[in-house]
């Protein structure tokens, strides 16, 4: 089974382009996290990292069975599926990250994304919500307000950057992480950074994308993640992911 997480402001959808391209090779699950898409937020879910990444963990574990699975988390959702991967013990056999890296805290350039982003959330025209409009331009107007503000300032506290490093460190799983070579959100030398304190760990930059290749290139990325699950998964000697 493969679990899909979406990022800041996204939602579950995001993957559409990636599922058309798998078909019916894989078993995938793409959620709206609690307060984007069509998720409601649920008043006890604290808009933290920690919090989003035990409730994934929680959904997940209803939702499989039991069964083994690879997370593939895109950008703050590489965060949230990296604070799920403790909850889920031996049912977590892979870790993909898209657009995710970091662990180094930058004052100046982190204060003006939390700016921007404030400014975005208190001055987007509500009215637009209610409009009918495609996905991708739609879930960004009707995020819930607490959680995408919280998500956003927790994700650049120094504790949070700064622990990321540690937390790759303690994965026991093989990690694939993905960049794209004209990605200005999360450049390819932050993801190789965060990549590399990762036990096992292979890095793949996607030419020509930005930071969103499951938009921009799902074949491509698509075929990357096969390739790779297929060896990795091969060591662990399981024949397929959604088995």
């Amino acid at each position: 089974m493969l679990v899909c997480v979406h990022g800041w402001l996204l939602a579950g959808r995001l993957w559409d382009p990636l599922l058309q391209h798998w078909g019916a090779r894989h078993e995938v699950w793409c959620p709206d996290l609690p307060g984007f898409g069509s998720a409601p937020r649920p008043r006890g879910l604290q808009p933290s990292l920690a919090s989003y990444g035990r409730w994934l963990s929680e959904a997940i574990q209803q939702r499989s069975a039991g069964r083994p699975l690879v997370l593939i988390g895109h950008s703050l959702g590489g965060s949230i599926a990296l604070h799920a991967a403790p909850h889920l013990a031996q049912q977590l056999r892979a870790l993909v990250c898209v657009g995710f890296g970091g662990g180094i805290y930058q004052p100046r350039p982190f204060a003006m994304v939390r700016r921007g982003g404030a400014a975005f959330l208190r001055w987007r025209p509500g009215w637009l919500a209610e409009v009918p409009l495609a996905d991708a331009l739609a879930s960004p107007l009707r995020a819930d307000l607490h959680a995408a503000r919280g998500l956003l300032a927790c994700s650049m506290r120094r504790q949070s950057v700064q622990q990321l490093p540690a937390m790759v460190s303690r994965l026991r799983v093989p990690t694939l992480w993905i960049c794209g070579s004209r990605d200005g959100v999360m450049e390819p030398r932050y993801v190789r950074h965060l990549a590399g304190f990762a036990a096992d760990h292979t890095v793949i930059e996607l030419d020509a994308t930005g930071h969103l290749p499951m938009r921009q290139a799902p074949a491509r990325l698509g075929d990357v993640v096969d390739t790779w699950m297929a060896e990795a998964l091969q060591d662990q000697r399981l024949a397929s992911p959604c088995s």
